[in-house]
C-alpha cells in the first residue's frame, strides 16, 4: 500500500507502544537483556519465547570458623524457557480517506484504540500473574482485612493493621525490605481515604487530593483498578473470569527484583483497499508480545 506507507505506521505504533508500556508499578524493572526467539512465524501456533537463567544458591556464610578445608558447596545453576503472551486486536476497517497521507496525528487517531487496548491487556494479565495463587507458609501470603464488612458478599475494609500484617508475611518470607511494592486495588483505595477517623490517618493519604501516601508501612505504594479477584477463601480466580458476589479485589505485594518482564515483536497487520474496490476499505490490526512474571513463587502476596 505505497500511498499509506505502512512502515511509517508500523514504526509509529511500536513507538507509541514502547512509551506506554510502563506501568507505574513496573517502572525501573528492567527488560530481560535476552533474545526474543520467534517460533512457527506466520503460523496459528506463532509464539515468542525467551530462555533466562534462574538460580536459587545460596552458598551459607561460616561465622568464627575453625575448621579446614571449608566445605564445598556446587553451584546450581538452571534456567527456565518463557513464552510470551501474545495480544491481538480484532480487525478495523479504515477508508481510504482515513489513512491517505500518513501524517502522525492521523496515524496516532487510528491507532489509538488498538494501542490503548493492548497497553490495558497486557498490565492487567501482568499484575495477574505477579500475584500468588494461594497462600505458601514462608513465601507467599493472603491476608485478609480486617476492617467492618461493608457489602452483602462479606468484603471487609482495609485498615493499618492489614498492611502492618503484610510487612510481616514479607519479613517472615525473608524478603529484602528496601524496594517492596503494593499495588492497591481500587476499593482498598477507597477504604483508607474513608479511613480518617483513626490517630494514623494523616500518614494513610493526602485527603484533598485523594491520593494515597507513596509510601505505607514499608511498602512503595501504587495503586490499579484493574487487580486480580479472589475468592473469599483466598484462591486466585482465572484470569479473565466472571466475579461473583464473594470475590474481592486483592491488593498485590511484591519485591521488584522476584520480577522479570521482556517486551516481544509487534506486527502490523494492513489489508489494501485495491482488493476492496467495492469498498475502498484497507484493514487493519495489531499483534503484541509482552509478559512480567515472577522468577520465584515466593516474595509475594495479596490483601483481601
Amino acid at each position: 500500500m505505497p500511498a499509506a506507507f505502512p512502515e511509517m505506521w508500523e514504526n509509529r505504533v511500536r513507538t507509541l507502544l514502547q512509551d506506554e508500556q510502563l506501568a507505574p508499578w513496573l517502572d525501573g524493572i528492567p527488560e530481560i537483556d535476552t533474545q526474543v526467539l520467534e517460533v512457527g512465524s506466520g503460523s496459528a501456533s506463532e509464539s515468542n519465547i525467551i530462555h533466562i537463567p534462574i538460580t536459587t544458591f545460596r552458598p551459607g556464610v561460616l561465622i568464627n570458623n575453625t575448621t579446614y578445608p571449608i566445605a564445598l558447596v556446587a553451584y546450581d545453576d538452571t534456567s527456565m524457557t518463557i513464552q510470551l503472551d501474545k495480544y491481538q486486536t480484532k480487525v478495523t476497517t479504515l477508508t481510504d480517506d482515513q489513512v491517505m497521507g500518513s501524517s502522525y496525528p492521523q496515524i496516532d487517531s487510528v491507532t489509538k484504540s488498538h494501542r490503548d487496548d493492548i497497553t490495558e491487556s497486557k498490565f492487567a494479565k501482568a499484575i495477574h500473574a505477579i500475584a500468588p495463587q494461594v497462600a505458601v507458609a514462608g513465601k507467599t501470603f493472603v491476608i485478609q482485612c480486617t476492617g467492618d464488612e461493608v457489602t452483602p458478599g462479606g468484603r471487609r475494609k482495609m485498615l493499618w493493621k492489614d498492611l502492618v500484617a503484610a510487612r510481616k508475611a514479607m519479613n517472615d518470607a525473608k524478603c529484602k525490605k528496601r524496594g517492596r511494592r503494593i499495588v492497591l486495588s481500587d476499593d482498598h483505595v477507597t477504604d483508607l481515604l474513608e479511613d480518617n477517623s483513626n490517630k494514623y490517618a494523616d500518614k494513610l493519604a493526602d485527603y484533598l487530593s485523594g491520593e494515597i501516601k507513596g509510601m505505607l508501612a514499608g511498602f512503595q505504594v501504587f495503586e490499579n483498578v484493574d487487580n486480580p479477584m479472589y475468592t473469599a477463601l483466598g484462591a486466585k480466580k482465572a484470569f479473565g473470569s466472571v466475579p461473583s458476589g464473594t470475590d474481592r479485589s486483592a491488593s498485590v505485594i511484591f519485591h521488584p527484583e522476584n520480577i522479570v518482564k521482556k517486551t516481544g515483536l509487534t506486527k502490523q497487520y494492513m489489508s489494501d483497499s485495491e482488493s476492496d474496490p467495492e469498498g475502498q476499505t484497507n484493514k487493519y490490526a495489531l499483534r503484541h508480545y509482552f509478559i512480567a512474571v515472577p522468577v520465584m513463587d515466593r516474595y509475594s502476596g495479596v490483601i483481601i
